[in-house]
């Protein structure tokens, strides 16, 4: 049974990971997006956004 739960938390966190990412995706215009992973797990993600003017 631990093993049902640890599967099932690790199912939402990659569920939720993958939102963020989209949601970051959807919103940025110029940019990048930096993922950081420590032991094969999501630790870190970073949004560098550019504004970028025309005067």
């Amino acid at each position: 049974m631990a093993s049902d739960t640890r599967n099932r938390s690790k199912e939402q966190q990659i569920t939720e990971i993958s939102g963020q990412i989209a949601s970051i995706l959807q919103e940025i215009n110029y940019g990048s997006i930096e993922i950081i992973i420590h032991d094969h797990k999501v630790v870190q993600i970073e949004r560098k956004e550019k504004l970028r003017f025309d005067i």
